[in-house]
């Protein structure tokens, strides 16, 4: 039985936000003040202006994180295991209640899509104080998915 072989597709921006919006599982890594990673499993999505966006709580580690180094990384996974993957490294902008509250419906639309209740989900955001990450990307790993190398599984496929 032939090896599953890892790939990596190098993708322009177009390409790695189409890969990016129906995925909305994530791990955001962000940087603690004693310089190693923070990483959080996040729900997330991407902006109409081609950004990553995450919804938090203002006093959560991932938001502090980001308001004093807003150098961040998102790895960007498919629903299934062993889907394919893209690293995203960018800067992220923070933003609190009230300047939160349009980002957040934004956010729930490519999340979602329409809440039945707009004036009802606005006053849940301000209730809970919820924040917003809006992550802007700037390089990004290419598209990827696991397997042996190439080499090494068709060497294995000979010895079979």
């Amino acid at each position: 039985m032939p090896r599953t072989v890892a790939t990596v597709t190098p993708v322009d921006l177009t390409t790695l936000l189409d890969f990016v919006r129906p995925r909305h599982r994530m791990l955001l890594v962000t940087t603690r003040g004693d310089g190693r990673p923070q990483v959080s499993p996040v729900s997330g999505g991407v902006d109409d202006a081609g950004r990553l966006v995450v919804s938090t709580y203002p006093g959560r580690a991932k938001t502090r994180n980001a308001e004093r180094d807003p150098r961040v990384s998102v790895c960007v996974l498919s629903d299934e295991w062993d889907g394919p993957w893209v690293q995203v490294d960018g800067s992220a902008e923070v933003l609190h209640m009230p300047e939160a509250e349009d980002a957040l419906v934004d956010y729930y639309r490519c999340i979602a899509g329409e809440h039945p209740d707009w004036d009802e989900y606005r006053a849940a955001m301000r209730l809970q104080g919820k924040s917003l990450l809006r992550i802007t990307p700037e390089r990004w790993g290419p598209l990827a998915t696991g397997g042996f190398p190439a080499d090494v599984a068709s060497r294995l496929d000979a010895a079979d």
